[in-house]
């Protein structure tokens, strides 16, 4: 990595300052536009268009952040600071063809471009973002195996090869038999995540947990991500969504009760929020909580369906959010979050019925990957639950929205964590398979394509891990306010995640279409990222346009 011509990280900076000189012009005009996010639906594709340009300018801010402090500290060696050079000038590129369509409505016009973009600094951008850069870092790249060896601390190096360890020894050589029989997780994998404290990574240890931060939360997981997605790097982010629930809102003897069980791995989770026809609207579920005494026990009774409950089977306890107000006009606040005792079960059929008459009945929904989970569609006809399993007790009422918001918020910083995992799974077999795989007399990566693929892959991978680390560091601060940094990590880190997958993909020519190769689990697989824990639209618009344009 000595080529003269490679760019350095003072390129970097020269190019992201015009592109953020731009982009406050655009968020600026933005705000006027839908009168501070009060208009974003009748503006929607101009404001998805501001959030993801300004998503990916906040990429490049923490990668050349992130980088800069490793090759002040000497830990940045010359691969490191090329790919964040490129990774910037490729954001650049993109972020202003995406401002580009609605240049005139923001004010952001040619002779705005031009001002912003003289022609030297044009040059420079064209230079950064040349193939001969990421041809030379797709080789390096290639040479490495793909390996990821970004520079963390003693600390959470640890964390990370002991994770890595773990997930190449005893979960990565059953991923693919369980993805083609679409098996359900082995009790194994469970046990053994228990005895490392994996379930407890955000629960105080007070509560009997191994709390170690969040970015030993995202390191573990983008691990267990790397080696099998659906079976195993999703297997942390349930019980995750309801900890913080309870820790945000949950009582005193709640915490007690819930907490060291779930850190423990004693109790799988499974969370119960979306309804047959009701997807991101959350707050018109319609799914009913009312109170009743059973058998002389104080509580609620449960009625109507929920859908896409992922690991619902297997789960012992769901966290189900239910109206308890019957007013349908009290929307968000007629909402409460309840913790739904159930039998486990590893069918993917299951009816269960309490001695009062309740009925619980549960169907997977089949799916082309994230296979493992298995998430279910799930019917409740009276069923019971105990007045103490309402998160909050009586002061929980209403309040089910907000926790479980602040829940998902942890959950989007988690799935960024998954995207980042295998994203790098597809770029270490990918790098693999261009170094063994010989056309027309040699190696494919030996010709400049291949090199120039495989560099720009590593090059938005290095930007969707650094916008993802940054949030978990921010989540340690304050939560609340870092939540709309995690739904643009998990904005952009799932986007790349499915576009190097698919790269990976056609890089393995006709094999990426084959079983026999992981790189087809990993396409099928990717597909989800953008969905879950908030569709993509969606977490744009009504989360991080709407955090944006707020004023």
């Amino acid at each position: 990595m000595s080529d003269p011509a490679l760019p350095t990280l003072a390129d970097a900076r020269a190019l992201l300052a015009p592109a953020e000189m731009l982009l406050d012009g655009a968020l600026a005009r933005a705000r006027e536009i839908t009168k501070n996010g009060a208009a974003i639906d009748d503006h929607q594709v101009l404001a998805e268009r501001v959030a993801y340009a300004a998503t990916e300018a906040r990429a490049a801010q923490e990668l050349l952040a992130y980088t800069e402090r490793m090759k002040s500290e000497g830990r940045a060696d010359a691969l490191l600071e090329a790919t964040a050079a490129a990774a910037t000038a490729d954001l650049v590129w993109s972020l202003t063809s995406r401002l580009a369509p609605s240049a005139d409505d923001l004010g952001i016009g040619d002779e705005v471009f031009l001002s912003a973009f003289p022609a030297d600094v044009r040059k420079r951008l064209r230079a950064a973002g040349n193939e001969v850069v990421f041809r030379a870092i797709g080789r390096a790249v290639a040479e490495r195996r793909g390996r990821n060896e970004t520079p963390l601390d003693e600390t959470l190096e640890q964390v990370r090869e002991s994770v890595r360890e773990f997930a190449e020894k005893e979960i990565a050589p059953h991923a693919e038999r369980i993805h083609r029989h679409d098996e359900t997780i082995p009790e194994e994998f469970i046990t053994k995540m228990s005895e490392l404290g994996y379930f407890g990574l955000s629960v105080p240890e007070e509560y009997g947990g191994t709390e170690r931060g969040n970015l030993a939360m995202i390191l573990t997981t983008e691990e267990l991500s790397r080696a099998s997605l659906a079976a195993a790097g999703s297997l942390i982010t349930r019980p995750e969504i309801l900890t913080k629930a309870l820790m945000a809102g949950g009582t005193e003897a709640q915490k007690q009760h819930w907490l060291p069980k779930i850190s423990a791995g004693e109790l799988m989770v499974g969370i119960s929020v979306t309804e047959p026809d009701v997807g991101s609207d959350v707050a018109a579920v319609k799914c009913r909580a009312d109170r009743k005494t059973v058998d002389g026990r104080d509580g609620y009774v449960i009625n109507g369906p929920k859908a896409w409950c992922t690991f619902a089977g297997r789960a012992n306890i769901l966290a189900l959010l239910a109206r308890t107000d019957g007013n349908p006009a009290s929307g968000a606040k007629g909402l409460s979050l309840f913790i739904v005792e159930k039998e486990s079960t590893r069918e993917h059929a299951f009816k269960q019925t309490q001695p009062g008459g309740g009925v619980m009945e549960g169907k997977a929904d089949a799916t082309i990957g994230y296979r493992g989970m298995h998430s279910y569609t799930v019917q409740f006809e009276n069923w019971f639950v105990p007045a103490e399993n309402l998160v909050g007790g009586e002061a929980g009422l209403g309040k089910g929205f907000y926790l479980q918001m602040g829940g998902f918020a942890a959950g989007r910083l988690q799935t960024g964590g998954r995207a980042t995992g295998l994203a790098q799974a597809a770029l270490e077999k990918s790098a693999e398979y261009v170094r063994d795989r010989v056309q027309f007399g040699k190696p494919t990566i030996e010709f400049g394509l291949t090199q120039f693929e495989l560099g720009r892959m590593a090059a938005k991978l290095a930007a969707a891990r650094a916008i993802t680390y940054a949030a978990a560091e921010a989540m340690d601060g304050d939560e609340r306010k870092a939540a709309p940094l995690a739904a643009q990590a998990k904005l952009l880190a799932c986007d790349i995640a499915v576009e190097i997958a698919l790269k990976g993909q056609v890089l393995h020519g006709g094999w990426g279409y084959a079983e026999e190769y992981p790189i087809s689990r990993y396409t099928v697989d990717a597909l989800v990222l953008p969905i879950f824990e908030g569709v993509k639209p969606i977490l744009a618009l009504k989360v991080v346009a709407r955090n944006l344009l707020a004023g």
